[in-house]
């Protein structure tokens, strides 16, 4: 009488796979899990090279103007003032001390639509939250944090407007140590 082959795996053959498999998850999680760390503190620093570039480039407008209002109407409608509005490539971003304010939903964008987080060029909270930031404005400061951070407080970086012509924004060190 002929033996029939069993088809399949021993029990020591799924043992030994199951460790293997626990062995690689063990080492493959903890770099998986930094990497998003990285990729979260990356999105901050981006950013804040982003809010600074787009201020200085305003900034570099408003010098350039000297207050003397526009004639030609900018992109998207309206004309710029050169003392509340500057005309930029987008469209007007609103200025104070000949700096773009720190503020969101307004008629025209603050330093988020001028250093174009977004896709949008004047986007709400909702529309820079769907982009992976969380941006909150208390008087003359803007908080920009990184969606999924694990503690978003320890995730962020401050804008804050001139308090005076002559004066220049502070944007904070960005903080990544909750990314």
């Amino acid at each position: 009488m002929l033996r029939q082959h069993s088809k399949g795996f021993t029990l020591i053959e799924l043992v030994v796979v199951i460790t293997i498999v626990a062995i690689l998850a063990a080492i493959a999680l903890p770099r998986y899990v930094a990497l998003q760390r990285d990729a979260r503190a990356a999105k901050l620093n981006a950013a804040k090279g982003a809010v600074g570039a787009a201020a200085a480039l305003v900034h570099a407008v408003y010098l350039t103007r000297a207050g003397v209002a526009d004639t030609a109407a900018c992109t998207g409608g309206g004309t710029a003032n050169n003392t509340t509005t500057i005309c930029t490539e987008s469209g007007l971003v609103a200025i104070a001390n000949g700096y773009p304010v720190a503020a969101l939903g307004g008629a025209n964008p603050g330093i988020a639509g001028a250093a174009g987080l977004t896709s949008i060029f004047n986007p709400t909270a909702a529309q820079l939250a769907a982009e992976g930031y969380t941006v909150t404005v208390a008087g003359t400061v803007m908080t920009l944090q990184i969606v999924g951070a694990t503690t978003p407080a320890n995730c962020q970086f401050t804008y804050t407007q001139p308090a005076a012509a002559g004066g220049a924004p502070t944007i904070s060190a960005a903080i990544t140590t909750g990314c």
